[in-house]
């Protein structure tokens, strides 16, 4: 079991993680120190498993739980306070575990992450689409983007005139965004269907969407018959 721990303070994650070294079948797999970084991470090293804590500046860790609601790994928090309990079981927490950590109760909340059913994302999709911006995230709902480009190991977001880098690869992107409006039109592209403004033919089977910032893609012979029907023009 794959296990990240997120903690602002360095010698609270050094602790949790001689625990968890004590715990067969665990292997830590990265730490962050804030909510923004424990999304990345999350994103980056698909853990199994995210020892979160509640408060910590910038973006807390009930937050940067909700912005992956769905679609996130197994969470189990771990703070000094009680009474965000509630808060914690609410956007679907595992467990909830009281600094200091006790190796017994460690194990117990393991046990019940093995006992998980398989994650599955939520119906209609991811709610949130991360984007990343300077040192830090943007948090984008999925109408404000028009498409996703890969461009050799690299995916991008288009919104508007912006454009942002993703950790998402576009395979990840086709299984959890909702689809309409969301449609994979070549190998290299996904787009908002939402967002197309014009569609000239250019062939009997390739087609030109003009989209609403001006972006012109072109519709692969393959996607061009599956898009059609999807849009039923």
């Amino acid at each position: 079991m794959r296990a990240l721990i997120v903690d602002d303070e360095p010698v609270a994650r050094q602790v949790l993680r001689e625990l968890l070294e004590e715990c067969d079948g665990v292997e830590v797999a990265g730490e962050a120190a804030s909510g923004v970084e424990a999304i990345q991470q999350m994103l980056a090293l698909k853990p199994e498993v995210v020892f979160m804590d509640y408060e910590m500046p910038g973006l807390d860790g009930l937050n940067a739980v909700r912005a992956l609601r769905g679609t996130g790994p197994d969470v189990i928090f771990v703070t000094a306070y009680q009474e965000h309990a509630l808060a914690a079981f609410d956007v679907g927490a595992v467990d909830y575990l009281l600094k200091p950590v006790r190796l017994e109760r460690l194990a117990a909340a393991l046990e019940k992450v093995r006992r998980q059913p398989a994650r599955t994302a939520e119906a209609g999709g991811l709610r949130k689409i991360m984007a990343q911006a300077g040192g830090g995230l943007l948090v984008l709902n999925p109408d404000q983007v028009i498409a996703f480009q890969a461009e050799a190991e690299s995916v991008y977001i288009i919104t508007g005139k912006n454009r942002h880098s993703s950790t998402y690869r576009l395979k990840e992107l086709q299984q959890q965004l909702p689809s309409p409006p969301f449609r994979r039109i070549h190998r290299q592209a996904i787009i908002n269907t939402d967002h197309i403004r014009r569609i000239a033919p250019l062939s009997s089977r390739r087609w030109m969407l003009t989209m609403s910032n001006g972006m012109e893609v072109v519709v692969s012979k393959r996607s061009a018959g599956e898009l059609r029907d999807g849009l039923k023009w």
